[in-house]
């Protein structure tokens, strides 16, 4: 099912643009993440462990690599597709897992052989159901070694409606003035991809896994607090958000 260098440019490339529909100010995101996590991993070694949760192809990964060229970075994700887009364009920045997070046992397919610096995610955990992403914090707690952190950029709304209108039209502002909602949409993307020969077996499979009868609703419409309510519960004593812009937030939990 390997994918051709031309190929995945090209559709990694669009799959930059059409995010920067979802995600106000995805490259400033990008570079707080990686601030945090510079900072958090100065006294880690020569060599700090990084993973990378809901990686799709590997946009995340790319720009901590950049940052930290000499980090050690595990990309987990469940799609096939993204990951073999990301494991062919971005081939040097990270190790590429494919595993289902938050399923049984799916952090023994990361084969850590030591405790985590960071874990780092971006606009990927939120569609994890309530119970399983508190187990995936749990999980990730027990990963992370002492003063270790996770960092999650996602879009956090504000538990009262009034608050949360306020931040979604700032967000929304923030888009039509900078033009990135004019980009070619999620699904526009997905129909593209499909028709793509190159990719037909991956999206076959990615097809297959994908799983039937809708399930269990994903964490979407947490709120803030809510997300800093779970952390604790899963064991991180210190939360905070470093930085926000309406509702695209970047949630930093500590490991003491």
């Amino acid at each position: 099912m390997g994918v051709s260098m031309g190929t995945a440019a090209m559709w990694v490339e669009r799959w930059e643009r059409q995010q920067r529909r979802y995600a106000v100010d995805r490259e400033e995101r990008f570079t707080v993440i990686a601030d945090v996590v510079e900072h958090v991993t100065m006294t880690a070694g020569p060599r700090p462990l990084l993973l990378d949760l809901g990686c799709g192809p590997g946009s995340l990964s790319a720009r901590l690599a950049h940052r930290m060229p000499d980090a050690e970075i595990v990309a987990v994700d469940m799609d096939p597709l993204l990951l073999e887009l990301g494991r062919t364009h971005h081939s040097d920045a990270a190790r590429y897992v494919d595993t289902v997070i938050g399923a049984d046992g799916w952090t023994d397919a990361l084969e850590l052989r030591r405790g985590l610096d960071a874990a780092v995610s971006t606009t990927a955990l939120h569609y994890l159901d309530e119970p399983t992403l508190l187990d995936t914090y749990r999980a990730v707690a027990a990963l992370l070694r002492p003063g270790g952190a996770l960092v999650n950029g996602d879009h956090f709304r504000p538990a009262a409606t009034p608050c949360s209108d306020l931040t979604a039209v700032v967000g929304r502002r923030r888009a039509e003035r900078t033009g990135s909602d004019t980009h070619e949409d999620w699904r526009s993307w997905w129909s593209e991809v499909a028709r793509d020969p190159e990719l037909a077996d991956l999206f076959t499979e990615r097809e297959r896994r994908r799983p039937s009868g809708g399930g269990s609703a994903g964490a979407e419409d947490l709120s803030l607090d809510r997300h800093t309510e779970l952390l604790r519960r899963a064991g991180f004593r210190h939360v905070t958000p470093v930085w926000q812009f309406g509702d695209s937030c970047v949630l930093v939990a500590v490991k003491e």
